[in-house]
């Protein structure tokens, strides 16, 4: 009983460290398996060790309820082929054992669970069940037995086990075991040697799910609460630039609707700049130009209290004392015209030689008298 209270204790040790892992509770419908086992069984004391061993075939079906603990049940039979004990059986099988047990994954243990899972693993295996002998001329027996082994498990995929099986079985109650040394006496078990297929139902494994410290989850709720926030003033924002988007499409549907106005500008002044050009080498005013000299006279005599600046130019073809003078002369023979043909008063001309002029790129445009009218007045 102490080993059973030993391998209780493992198993609960076995639950409390898987607690601490980030696995996501299975159902109860997970880590389903079921499984097939054969192999030899042979007695352990008072008997040829390989003289008598026979053949045993068993079942299995276990749950695993941690990645580190699982219970089952399972039953073994004995093909009759020697006699052990006392008379022999003439039926196929000589014994049975049907009994329930607790596993333990030492890997996953001591190892901690792998997500990905691993390709073999070690499992201790402890149990008890019921016992029986089949005899002939003799009343059958019942007896309490004990069992504990190792699984040797290689996980061929996600949904089969091959296994290596070595156990050992005590009978506990029967006539056959000594009264002063009932328990676990080695002259009354019996080892067992087994290989086993098991199937494990929607495959073999465990959802591991990442922990979170509530600092982290507080940290992931304040976040989610500020882009709410923002999420709400953005459609207070939205709200506000759409119903300034209607307000304009009806001030933009008003304005497409209104007749168009005319505005009509009447200019009653002149531009304020005239040009009046002239010929190379000379001041005489061409018959050409006089209609500019008319309504610089028209623009004066429309407004008493105005004034008109003349500047004259000349091109750089030539001597330059010439160029010098003949600017002089265009300036005054424009304000000669003004006063003599148009009665323009002299206090309302201002004539100004300016010399050689670069205003213009076609150096013929540049033999001119630019007349700057005052239209502030």
């Amino acid at each position: 009983m102490k080993k059973i209270v030993l391998m209780a204790a493992i198993a609960a040790t076995a639950i409390a460290a898987n607690a601490q892992n980030a696995i996501q509770a299975p159902r109860f419908s997970d880590n389903w398996s079921l499984g097939l086992d054969g192999g030899v069984t042979t007695p352990m004391n008072h008997h040829a060790f390989f003289g008598d061993m026979r053949a045993i075939v068993g079942l299995h079906l276990d749950k695993q309820i941690t990645p580190a603990f699982a219970i089952g049940a399972e039953g073994a039979f004995g093909i009759n082929t020697s006699r052990w004990y006392g008379p022999q059986s003439s039926t196929a099988f000589d014994n049975s054992y049907v009994g329930v047990y607790g596993a333990v994954n030492l890997f996953n243990l001591f190892g901690g669970y792998q997500c990905a899972g691993r390709p073999f693993d070690i499992e201790a295996v402890a149990g008890a069940g019921w016992g029986h002998y089949f005899e002939t001329r003799v009343e059958d027996e019942n007896f309490f037995a004990t069992k504990v082994g190792l699984n040797f498990n290689f996980n061929v995929s996600d949904n089969f086990t091959v296994s290596l099986k070595p156990s050992i079985v005590w009978d506990m109650t029967s006539n056959r075991v000594s009264q002063s040394s009932a328990a676990y006496n080695l002259n009354a078990a019996t080892f067992n040697l087994m290989a086993g297929v098991t199937y494990h139902f929607g495959g073999k494994n465990f959802t591991c799910v990442r922990p979170y410290d509530q600092a982290e989850v507080d940290g992931l709720n304040a976040d989610i609460n500020a882009l709410r926030a923002a999420v709400e003033a953005q459609t207070v924002e939205n709200a506000a630039l759409a119903a300034n988007n209607a307000a304009l499409a009806a001030d933009l549907a008003a304005c497409q609707s209104r007749k168009p106005e005319v505005v009509k500008e009447v200019s009653n002044h002149l531009n304020s700049v005239r040009y009046v050009f002239f010929k190379i080498g000379s001041s005489k005013i061409g018959n050409d130009q006089m209609p500019n000299v008319e309504m610089i006279a028209a623009y004066l005599n429309n407004r008493p209290n105005s004034k008109v600046t003349i500047k004259g130019y000349a091109s750089k073809d030539g001597p330059e004392e010439l160029n010098i003078r003949l600017a002089n002369q265009r300036a005054e023979a424009v304000k000669t015209a003004l006063m003599k043909q148009y009665k323009i008063p002299a206090s309302r001309i201002v004539a100004e030689g300016e010399g050689i002029g670069n205003m213009f790129e076609e150096e013929s445009w540049n033999r001119v008298a630019i007349c700057i009218l005052d239209t502030n007045k």
